[in-house]
């Protein structure tokens, strides 16, 4: 049975409050204003201004931030995603230059790039992910990159392309447990992204996978979920509180406390995982740099 997605408070939904482990510090510093001088001066997207990421102030002020390409309009329409939904314009041909050229200003030690669903793409955005990834490795060689890349939809050719360029981590997000995929991710299949990553795995690359939590799962859901993933060789597992971006999107069922997400990490270091971030804030890009 589906369980229909909860969109919006209404006047009889009780909503879970916010506790104070969810609270973040306001953007500020000299690091925050370069990092936003180099993404408006370069007319680059970051999946921190377009997720409404809580994170953005504490990385942007660590001088890190993490570049979307392809634009900033998704052809999904997940229910948990602050992304626009629409009919994608021309992708920026000059875009691969323009992000090298941001990083090797920002001088990081490791780059994160995403980018939107390209579904209307033949090659799904192949293609400009390679050439990306390309340049970023000629404008700032010492730079470790890691993807964080959509859904091919079985396209597998256009997915080795996509991964092709150089880059160390080849990230793609699961997002929730089997049980609720459909409400969350309405466009992808569980075992579709399970075969992604288990592909990627044996191209020679680092894995890694984020799932968030609070929308309705149970422990036994998402150990069942830790222990696929395992199969199908992942690497890195990411864990995070999911947080409603609007009021169009899937509402919290729960917060869930700081010392669950800790023993979700144990579970998942017991389970075969070499890396596990869990916590309240954690994102898929946050702190990237530590399991390299």
């Amino acid at each position: 049975m589906i369980e229909l997605p909860v969109l919006g408070a209404t006047e009889t939904t009780t909503r879970p409050r916010k506790p104070d482990w969810l609270r973040v510090k306001l953007p500020v510093g000299k690091e925050y204003a370069k990092v936003r001088e180099i993404v408006d001066t370069h007319k680059l997207h970051t999946i921190c201004e377009s997720g409404n990421c809580p994170n953005m102030g504490e990385c942007w002020g660590a001088g890190t931030a993490t570049f979307m390409i392809l634009g900033n309009v998704c052809t999904r329409s997940c229910t948990f995603c602050a992304v626009a939904t629409g009919r994608p314009n021309e992708y920026d041909t000059d875009e691969p230059q323009r992000v090298a050229k941001a990083i090797a200003l920002m001088g990081v030690k490791h780059a994160v790039i995403t980018s939107v669903n390209r579904d209307e793409l033949k090659d799904r955005g192949a293609e400009i992910w390679y050439q990306t990834i390309v340049e970023v490795k000629k404008a700032s060689p010492q730079t470790t990159i890691e993807t964080l890349i959509p859904d091919v939809k079985g396209n597998w050719e256009a997915l080795y392309r996509m991964i092709d360029g150089g880059q160390e981590v080849v990230s793609h997000n699961m997002e929730t447990v089997k049980r609720l995929y459909r409400m969350v991710r309405p466009q992808a299949k569980y075992e579709r992204s399970l075969e992604q990553i288990k592909r990627i795995k044996e191209y020679g690359k680092r894995t890694k996978t984020g799932i968030m939590l609070g929308l309705g799962e149970t422990a036994d859901e998402l150990y069942e979920a830790m222990d696929d993933l395992v199969a199908h060789g992942l690497d890195v597992l990411t864990l995070g509180q999911y947080l409603q971006p609007t009021k169009m999107h899937l509402e919290v069922a729960e917060f869930i406390h700081p010392d669950t997400f800790a023993k979700y990490k144990e579970e998942g270091l017991k389970r075969g995982f070499n890396y596990v971030e869990s916590g309240p804030l954690v994102r898929s890009s946050y702190h990237a740099e530590r399991h390299i």
